[in-house]
């Protein structure tokens, strides 16, 4: 990608006011999204038919007149719709050339089993590979999940490092990594699970040389304004909120009172949304969603 384009994306990133949209729900979570989507399995016999059907849902929330770069800064995509078109272009170049979304993509391959209260991130063998891809097709950054179930300290100091080892070979790419460790809103000590959490990124952060940045994907907080350290640490291009099984509502409800924090929601975002819906009710609610979300990302 040109340093131009790349410069832009990263400016717009860092200090526009507005949210990233997460539509990078994967092999696993594509039945449940679709199903809310108002297509239940018998809409398709095959994983190909339901990747064409999941991406005619993003297409046609990409393509709607609600989406555009005024209220939304950049957009997570899975690496099947990194390789599909969106009218004639290519998911991500179509992103930034036509709405002036900055493209990201999902890297991760999924989750480990549990052990140690989290569940780490399975091996990426094809990562320098992806990467390669991404650069190709104008992409700016990228997404991993892991996923912490305890406040057990051991396991989160795994899930961090491997995180932070993982963003080295992203950052060396060219490529600003979104550092996931999401925090299930049904752990039993969330709060607690959140200091350990926080302790040990910022103690990597601080590790990090000023020339490397990184942006932090994390839970809505039990403690508002929790993460104010990472939103201001020199290394973090911005720190954005998953909506985590919270509703929109609550989602948005906490968000506001998290000063700093923007919305990077998935199921959040397309809430309400049906396959069924004309296009002027489909375009309606997702007007009314994007303001919603935007305005909780403002605060």
């Amino acid at each position: 990608m040109a340093a131009e384009a790349k410069a832009k994306m990263l400016e717009k990133v860092q200090n526009q006011d507005g949210f990233i949209a997460a539509l990078d729900q994967s092999g696993g979570s594509t039945p449940k999204a679709l199903k809310l989507y108002g297509l239940d399995e018998s809409a398709w016999s095959s994983d190909e038919e339901m990747f064409d059907l999941v991406h005619q849902m993003r297409t046609r929330i990409i393509t709607s007149p609600a989406f555009n770069g005024e209220r939304i800064l950049g957009a997570i995509l899975f690496e099947n719709t990194l390789d599909r078109y969106v009218e004639g272009e290519y998911s991500s170049r179509y992103l930034w050339k036509e709405k002036q979304v900055v493209p990201f993509l999902k890297v991760d391959k999924g989750l480990a089993d549990e052990a140690k209260g989290v569940q780490l991130m399975k091996p990426m063998p094809e990562l320098g590979k992806l990467l390669s891809k991404a650069n190709d097709q104008g992409v700016f950054g990228t997404k991993m999940r892991s996923v912490i179930k305890q406040a057990n300290a051991e396991g989160i100091r795994e899930v961090v490092a491997q995180q932070f080892e993982v963003a080295s070979h992203i950052m060396a790419a060219g490529l600003v990594p979104i550092i996931e460790p999401e925090v299930d809103i049904h752990c039993p000590d969330k709060a607690e699970a959140e200091a350990l959490l926080k302790q040990d990124i910022l103690a990597e952060l601080d590790s990090l040389s000023t020339a490397q940045k990184v942006m932090l994907k994390l839970t809505l907080p039990e403690e508002d304004n929790f993460y104010r350290d990472c939103i201001e640490h020199g290394n973090v291009v911005r720190v954005v909120a998953l909506s985590g099984g919270y509703s929109r509502e609550e989602a948005n409800q906490r968000l506001s009172r998290n000063h700093g924090m923007i919305a990077s929601f998935s199921r959040a975002l397309t809430e309400g949304l049906s396959a069924q819906q004309s296009d002027e009710d489909f375009n309606a609610t997702l007007d009314a969603t994007i303001e919603s979300i935007y305005q909780a990302s403002k605060s």
